[in-house]
C-alpha cells in the first residue's frame, strides 16, 4: 500500500511548472528594475545586488533565476532571493481523555500556534491534527417550542431530565441540562393583540381556553447538573398561542447561543442547542410585517426576568448571522422537527455549519433517542473552518482520515469513532503584498470545537539589500541613490551610473550604436545610452553583440528543439557537438546504431544517414533494415536460424553466434497452416534429400515469428516407371468411364426416342381401323314418274 504524500504532489507539481516557467525565463522578460518588482514577477526570480555584476550591455539582467546569476558571476551572497516558510510556535500534544482533573488543559488540535513567512506566488505548507477526545464534558440546552400545538410534546418532556442524564451519562461523566422556550413576537400580525388575548391568547378557544401569554423567548433554567431542576422547571411550564402559523424560533436560538454568561456555557465542554418544533420559523424581514425595520444586532438582550426585550423593536435574525454566532460559540445546533418538516430545515444545515436535522414524534416521545442520535453524529465528524481569512492568501485543504487515503480539496471527515485522530495538509500561497507594516493573521478552528489554530502571517516582499540604501552614492557619480546594486538617477540623468546627461544623445552619438549607415539603433533589440547599446532582455533567450545582432535563440530548430538538443545557438548559428553534423545538428555521424546483428551495415540491404538506416530493399524494415519478408533471401537467412536453433545445424551451430543471430521467436508444429494471411512458406532440402517447411511472418509488435514443423517431412524414392504406369493406367481409366457414361447416355436417349415412336405408331393403326360403334348411313331416293305423258291415267301410286 503506498500512500500518497501531499507534499510529495505540490513538490513535483513545483517543479514542473518550474521547469516550464525556466524555458521561457519569466524573470528576465520582466520589465522589472529594482528587487522588489523582481520579486513579486514571480517565485522563481532572485536578484542580484553585486555592485559590478551586468555592468555592459544588458539591461535588467540582475533579475533572473538564480542559478542564472551565478553562472553569470553573481556571488550567492548578494544574491535576493527569499522563500515561503513555516514555523511551529507552539504544538502541545493531542489529549486522550477530556473529563479529568486537568480538563482545562484538554487539547484536540494540534499543533496550536504557527508562523507563516510568505512570498507572492510561492507556496508554503503545514499540517494539523485533531481528535475528539473521550469523556468530553457536554452542556445540552433545550429550546422548546411552547406554541398550542405543541402542548402534548410537553407533556412528554416533563420527566426528560432524568432519563436524558442518564443515557448521556453512558457518553460522558459530566453532563449539564439547561431549558428554555419559545412562541413569537408579541405583535401583530404575528400574535393575537387585541385586549381580551393580552393575559389569555386562549381566550373563545373551545378545546383549550386557558394558556399564557405570547412571548418572543425566556430562559427559564441555566445550565446545572442537577436535571431534579429540569423536571421541576418544565412541570410549571405552560403552552401559549401565537396567530400565524410560522414560529419565532430563531430570534431564541440566536439569544442561547450570545447570552453566554446567563445560558452558562462552559469554555471546556461540547454546547448542544436542541431546537424542538413543529412549525417553520419565521425569517429575516418577516419583522417588516409588524413595522420592524431594524435588523438583528446579534447582541444579548435578556432582562432581569430573563425574557427577550428586544422581541417587538428589532427583526427576526437572517440565516448568516445564525451560522456566525453559532460557530463563533461553538455551538452545535440540533433540529428536532416533525416529518413533514425535515427537507426544510434539511436545507437550513447547508446553510448553518455544525447544525444536524432529526425527526421528532407529534409527541416528542423519541426525544431522548434523537438527541443521543444527534449527539453521536456530531461527534462521528470533524470539520475544519476558516476565521479572519485574508483576502490575498488562498488556502487549499487536503484530508487524511481513517482510510489513510490523501482527499485534496476536503476539508472534514466522516464516520469517525471517539477518539479517533485525523490530519489536515494546509497549502497556503499568498497572490499580492499589503501595505507595509500590515501585519495578518487567521485561524482554523474545527466546527464546535474551542480548540483552534492561530496562524500569523509576514509577507516577503521587500529585499534585505533595500535596507543599506545610499543617497547621493558616489557610485552613482553623486546624482543618484544607489540601492541592490544599481543607481535610481535624479531627474535628467541617465546611465548605469548617472554618467550622462539627458540631451546629449545627439545624432553624432547615435551612430556609435549602428552596425552600419541605414541600420536600426542597436538592431532594434536595444537602447542607445551613453553612446553604447544596452540590449533588451527576452522571454526567448539571450540578445547580445556590440549591436545587440546576436541572440542565443534565432538558430534553425529539429522538432522544435533549438539545433535538436545537439548544439548550441551562438549568433543565429548552430555550433553542433561532436558527433553531429547539419544546420540544425539532427543529423549523428555515429553509425554503430545501423549495425545488424550480423555485422552488415542496415543488414545489407540499406544505407546508414544520421545515425539511422535507410532501407533501400523493397519490403525491407526494422532499426537496422532486418525485416523483409519479401526479399529474395529472407528464406535463406531464417533456415539458417531454423537449422541452429532447432537441429543444432548449419552455418551458425556455434551457440553464442546462433542466440546473438537468432532472435526470433520460433514455434513448432505438426502440421503447417499455409493459408496464414501475411505469412511467407519457405521449404528447403535437407541433407537426407527431406523436406523442411516453415513460415515467416510480422507480428503487430514488429516480432518476427518462424513457425516450423517439428521435424522434415521424409518419403521413399518413387520409381519412374511406376508413376510413368500409373499415370497411363489412370488415363485409360479415365477414357473406359468416359466411354461407359457417353454409351449410357447415348442408350437412355434412343430409347426414349424409340418409345416415342412406338406411341406415335399405335394411334395411327386405331385411327385407322373399323369402329364396331360405328354405323354407316343408308341414304333412300324418291322418283316421281308422270304416266299421263304414255296416254293413259293411273290413280293409283307406286307401291
Amino acid at each position: 500500500k503506498i500512500n500518497t504524500c501531499p507534499m510529495c504532489v505540490m513538490l513535483t507539481l513545483n517543479i514542473i511548472i518550474c521547469n516550464w516557467w525556466h524555458s521561457l525565463n519569466v524573470c528576465t522578460g520582466g520589465s522589472s528594475t529594482s528587487c522588489e518588482e523582481c520579486l513579486l514577477i514571480h517565485p522563481s526570480c532572485a536578484w542580484c545586488a553585486q555592485e559590478d555584476f551586468g555592468r555592459g550591455r544588458t539591461l535588467t539582467s540582475r533579475c533572473d533565476f538564480s542559478h542564472n546569476l551565478q553562472k553569470r558571476g553573481c556571488d550567492p551572497r548578494f544574491i535576493e532571493y527569499p522563500t515561503s516558510s513555516t514555523s511551529v510556535l507552539q504544538n502541545m500534544p493531542l489529549s486522550s481523555k477530556g473529563s479529568e482533573s486537568t480538563q482545562y488543559d484538554v487539547v484536540q488540535i494540534m499543533p496550536q500556534k504557527v508562523s507563516l513567512s510568505l512570498r507572492p506566488g510561492g507556496q508554503t505548507w503545514f499540517g494539523l491534527q485533531v481528535r475528539q477526545v473521550e469523556d468530553y464534558p457536554v452542556d445540552l440546552y433545550y429550546l422548546m417550542d411552547l406554541s398550542l400545538s405543541m402542548k402534548d410534546d410537553l407533556d412528554t418532556i416533563r420527566n426528560l431530565g432524568t432519563k436524558l442524564a442518564q443515557e448521556m451519562g453512558k457518553l460522558t461523566s459530566n453532563f449539564r441540562l439547561g431549558f428554555g422556550s419559545f412562541v413569537d413576537k408579541n405583535i401583530s400580525p404575528f400574535s393575537y393583540t387585541a385586549p381580551k388575548y393580552q393575559e389569555n391568547p386562549c381566550n373563545g378557544y373551545k378545546l383549550f381556553p386557558n394558556c399564557v401569554p405570547s412571548f418572543g423567548f425566556r430562559h427559564i433554567l441555566s445550565l446545572t447538573d442537577k436535571v431534579d431542576r429540569f423536571n421541576e422547571e418544565v412541570q410549571k411550564q405552560m403552552v401559549s398561542r401565537n396567530r400565524d402559523a410560522p414560529e419565532g424560533g430563531f430570534d431564541a436560538i440566536l439569544q442561547a447561543a450570545v447570552c453566554k454568561e446567563r445560558i452558562g456555557w462552559r469554555k471546556e465542554a461540547y454546547h448542544l442547542l436542541v431546537f424542538a418544533t413543529d412549525d417553520v420559523p419565521h425569517l429575516a424581514l418577516d419583522g417588516r410585517l409588524g413595522g420592524l425595520v431594524h435588523p438583528h444586532d446579534g447582541q444579548c438582550h435578556l432582562n432581569d426576568k430573563n425574557e427577550y426585550s428586544a422581541s417587538t423593536t428589532m427583526d427576526y435574525p437572517s440565516l448568516a448571522l445564525l451560522g456566525e454566532k453559532l460557530a463563533e460559540n461553538n455551538i452545535f445546533l440540533i433540529f428536532a422537527v416533525t416529518k413533514r418538516l425535515y427537507v426544510i430545515y434539511k436545507n437550513f444545515t447547508a446553510l448553518i455549519p455544525g447544525t444536524t436535522v432529526e425527526i421528532l414524534d407529534q409527541d416528542s416521545k423519541n426525544v431522548i433517542q434523537l438527541i443521543i442520535a444527534a449527539y453521536n453524529n456530531i461527534r462521528s465528524k470533524v470539520e475544519l473552518t476558516v476565521w479572519d481569512h485574508p483576502e490575498d492568501i488562498s488556502l487549499s485543504f487536503t484530508a487524511t482520515c481513517q482510510d489513510g487515503k490523501p482527499l485534496p480539496g476536503l476539508r472534514k471527515c466522516a464516520d469517525l469513532k471517539i477518539g479517533d485522530t485525523v490530519s489536515f495538509n494546509v497549502s497556503v500561497e499568498a497572490r499580492s503584498c499589503p501595505p507595509r507594516g500590515t501585519d495578518q493573521s487567521f485561524t482554523i478552528k474545527p466546527v464546535g470545537f474551542k480548540d483552534r489554530l492561530e496562524v500569523a502571517v509576514n509577507y516577503q516582499c521587500d529585499c534585505s539589500c533595500s535596507q543599506k540604501a545610499q543617497i547621493n552614492s558616489s557610485i552613482c557619480s553623486s546624482i543618484g541613490t544607489y540601492n541592490c546594486g544599481t543607481c535610481h538617477c535624479e531627474p535628467g540623468y541617465l546611465g548605469a551610473r548617472c554618467e550622462c546627461q539627458e540631451g546629449e544623445a545627439s545624432t553624432m552619438y547615435l551612430s556609435h550604436c549602428r552596425e552600419a549607415e541605414g541600420k536600426q539603433i542597436c538592431s532594434g533589440r536595444g537602447e542607445c545610452s551613453c553612446n553604447q547599446c544596452l540590449c533588451y532582455e527576452s522571454e526567448f533567450g539571450k540578445i547580445y553583440g556590440t549591436f545587440c545582432e546576436c541572440d542565443d535563440f534565432s538558430c534553425a530548430r529539429h522538432k522544435g528543439i533549438l539545433c535538436s538538443g545537439h548544439g548550441e545557438c551562438h549568433c543565429g548559428e548552430c555550433k553542433c557537438h561532436a558527433g553531429y553534423i547539419g544546420d540544425n545538428c539532427n543529423c549523428s555521424t555515429e553509425t554503430s546504431s545501423c549495425i545488424s546483428d550480423d555485422g552488415q551495415m542496415c543488414s545489407g540491404r540499406g544505407n546508414c544517414v544520421c545515425g539511422r538506416c535507410q532501407c533501400t530493399e523493397p519490403g525491407a524494415f526494422g532499426d537496422t533494415c532486418e525485416k523483409c519478408r519479401t526479399c529474395p533471401d529472407a528464406c535463406g537467412t531464417k533456415r539458417e536460424c531454423i537449422e541452429c536453433r532447432l537441429f543444432n545445424s548449419g552455418r551458425l551451430a556455434d551457440n553464442q553466434t546462433c542466440q546473438r543471430l537468432c532472435k526470433d521467436k520460433i514455434i513448432t508444429v505438426e502440421s503447417l497452416n499455409t493459408d496464414e494471411s501475411g505469412a511467407v512458406l519457405c521449404l528447403y532440402k535437407t541433407d537426407n534429400d527431406c523436406v523442411m517447411k516453415f513460415t515467416y511472418s510480422e507480428h503487430a509488435s514488429g516480432q518476427s515469428i518462424l513457425t516450423a514443423l517439428k521435424e522434415p517431412e521424409c518419403g521413399g524414392q518413387t520409381d519412374a516407371l511406376t508413376v510413368l504406369l500409373a499415370v497411363v493406367g489412370c488415363i485409360l481409366v479415365v477414357g473406359v468411364l468416359l466411354l461407359v457414361i457417353w454409351k449410357l447416355v447415348i442408350t437412355i436417349h434412343d430409347r426414349r426416342e424409340f418409345s416415342r415412336f412406338q406411341s406415335a405408331r399405335s394411334r395411327a393403326r386405331y385411327e385407322m381401323a373399323s369402329n364396331p360403334l360405328y354405323k354407316q348411313p343408308v341414304t333412300t331416293h324418291f322418283v316421281e314418274t308422270d304416266f299421263n305423258m304414255y296416254g293413259k291415267s293411273y290413280n293409283g301410286g307406286l307401291h
